[in-house]
This record gives C-alpha cells, structure tokens and sequence, in this order.
C-alpha cells in the first residue's frame, strides 16, 4: 500500500511556478494576487497566512484586503469592481462564505473570469463545463488531478467514484476527471448501497465532509483512495472522510489528513495566478 502524500506535489508545482514567475518578471510582468478577507474568522486568516507563504515563496506579489465583517453590501461591490479593474492584480481570492447580510452571487459576478483563480464564479463553471481554456476550476479538485499525474495515476478509461456534488469539489471535479476520459459516478445522500456503488471504483475520492464515514467495505481491494476531506474528531485531532486505518488495509494508494490534497492547494492557487499572468500577456 502506497501512501500519496501532498508536499513532494506541492514542491514540483512550485518549482515550475517559481520558474515561470521568473520569466514573466523578465519580460515586464510580475504576478500580483489580491486576497480579500471579510471578517476576522480565524479559519480564513489561517488560509490567508497559508496562502501568502506560498506566494511569496515563489515570487508572487500579494495584496490583502481586509474588510469588517458589518461592511454594506454597496460598499464591498465597489471595492470588488476596484480590484478587479486594477490591471496589476492577475487573480482575486476571496474568501468564503460571506457574512449572512451580504448577497454573495452578486459580489462574486463582479470579478471577471480571467482572475476568478479559485473557480468561483458562472463564468468560470460554465468555462470547466464547456472544457475551454477561459476560466479556473476551484483549487481543491486541481490538487486532486495534480496529485494524480504526479503519481503516474492515469485515470482514462477508469472508473472514478466521487462522494460529494459541491461546487467546490465533488461537480468540477467529475468534469476534470471527464477531461481526462474517466468513466464517472458522483454519489451523494440520496444514493442507494453506497458501500457498493464504491468497491466499483478504481479511483475513489471522498469529498463528502463527514469524519472518517469511508471505511474498508467502501473500497475494492487494491483500488486508489483520495481522502478530501477535513474535520476534527471527538478528541479534536483533524481526520478525513476516510478510516484511514481501516481503509489502509484494503487500498492500493491512499492519501493521508492532514499532509494529503489539502497541502496541494495553495501551489495550485499560485499556478493559476501565473496562468492569469501569462494570458494577460498574450
């Protein structure tokens, strides 16, 4: 059994992000990524401090808008539309959920495709629907495919079942995986047998949000696991979606929490912000 850890990934990314960073700078153009943060969440400045790191590890300028979290809906619009008419700013993070008073689909149809980095606008679905090269796909399901070409998992012609239909994970995901010619199954609460449903997979990524619910009888011997999940447990150790005990003794491969896919994510997020720079370019 292989276990797929997150940081020799996170490492080649960068080190290909860092590269092309330089030769931007080179030619004029230094990628600029705008975090913006309503509130003081301490889940959201943990992300913000994670993501900084990775940028500026690899050369990324970053710019972080920090607003109150009683800000009036008028006033964050035209803060958006600043930011996203600045055209040193290559890609826009912001980071969600929105506090309850805020319309959120309409603040985020307010930044263009082009520095939707992080896959969260119409636009940007609709442009990973289509398979066309305009928009992002959200950071999470990217790490997932980085993490498996990395490892050689080449997933044409496979079986890929996906526990979870978010926006943010489960949906871009199967079309990233369609993408690739993966035969896909997106399963979720309302699916019957789901044990079985499952052991049909080769890939299995569980992307559902609930404490280690994957156990062995979910998984075909041999076959691939990719936990996304994160939670914290009785004892408030942070865990997966998957046993990773239980399910270890059945995989072929299987990603670990903490130290798997979510360790991938924000050098995915500053491959896309140098994907933003270098189309801008064109």
């Amino acid at each position: 059994m292989e276990i797929l850890k997150g940081k020799p990934v996170a490492d080649a990314v960068c080190i290909d992000v860092t590269k092309r960073v330089e030769d931007l700078k080179n030619n004029g153009i230094c990628p600029k990524l705008a975090i913006v943060r309503v509130g003081e969440k301490p889940d959201d400045i943990y992300y913000e401090s994670g993501a900084k790191k990775r940028m500026e590890s690899v050369g990324i300028d970053v710019l972080s808008v920090v607003l109150p979290a009683d800000i009036a809906q008028d006033t964050l619009e035209a803060k958006i539309s600043e930011i996203n008419g600045d055209a040193s700013i290559h890609g826009i993070l912001l980071l969600m959920p929105l506090p309850k008073a805020i319309d959120e689909n309409r603040i985020k149809s307010l930044i263009s495709v082009e520095k939707d980095i992080d896959g969260l606008t119409r636009e940007s679905m609709v442009s990973l629907y289509e398979g066309t090269a305009n928009g992002f796909a959200p950071c999470t399901p990217s790490a997932v495919m980085e993490l498996l070409e990395y490892n050689k998992i080449d997933v044409s012609g496979k079986r890929v079942v996906i526990i979870g239909r978010s926006l943010v994970v489960g949906r871009p995901l199967s079309m990233l995986m369609l993408a690739k010619n993966a035969t896909v199954t997106v399963c979720h609460s309302r699916t019957k047998d789901l044990p079985a449903v499952c052991r049909d997979a080769d890939i299995l990524v569980a992307a559902v949000g609930r404490a280690r619910m994957v156990t062995a009888d979910y998984i075909r011997q041999g076959a691939v696991v990719v936990d996304v999940g994160i939670n914290m447990d009785d004892e408030g150790k942070m865990c997966g979606d998957v046993d990773f005990d239980s399910a270890s003794g059945v995989a072929g491969a299987i990603t670990p929490v903490p130290a798997g896919v979510g360790s991938i994510t924000t050098s995915v997020l500053a491959k896309h912000v140098v994907i933003a720079a270098e189309r801008s370019a064109r």
